[in-house]
């Protein structure tokens, strides 16, 4: 607007790549970390969890009440129920749905006669839920072993002399 002219103010070789952005090897190991993090999330922790719903799907059935709530695919709610004439609390295992219900609120549930204190919801132990989330997180870990593929392939054709 002064009558000056701004010729290459705006070019983008002027400035040098900003300093906080990731290299390649960087990606490389967070997608690494971040593929394996999710796969043993997946195959150890995820898929144990779905057999072990399955496994509940023969039990003996009760009606329950929710005795604490909390964030039951994490395996942080209880249930309360009556077992052999005793009144048993038994923790949700890991992968358990129900988590959005209030403490008190009625549910069936199955546990293995010899140990009550295995138990799951009727819902779950066709282990749906956990299975799922074991499905994203495999999914998820192939996504990122797939960059870090990328990422290792980018890394061995540049050249040396930008290494």
């Amino acid at each position: 607007m002064d009558g000056t002219t701004n010729a290459g103010a705006s070019g983008a070789d002027r400035y040098p790549p900003a300093a906080n952005t990731l290299g390649p090897r960087a990606s490389l190991v967070m997608s690494l970390v971040l593929g394996l993090l999710l796969g043993a999330l997946s195959l150890l922790v995820m898929l144990p969890a779905a057999q072990h719903l399955r496994s509940l799907q023969d039990g003996e059935r009760a009606q329950a009440t929710l005795h604490t709530a909390g964030s039951c695919m994490a395996g942080h709610c209880q249930v309360k129920f009556e077992a052999d004439g005793r009144t048993v609390i038994a923790d949700l295992p890991v992968g358990s749905g129900g988590g959005k219900q209030s403490v008190g609120a009625s549910l069936v549930v199955r546990y293995e006669a010899d140990d009550p204190q295995v138990a799951a919801r009727e819902e779950d132990v066709g282990g749906g839920g956990a299975a799922v989330l074991a499905a994203l997180a495999g999914a998820a870990a192939l996504f990122f072993l797939a960059v870090a593929a990328v990422a290792g392939i980018f890394l061995a054709r540049r050249p040396r002399s930008e290494a």
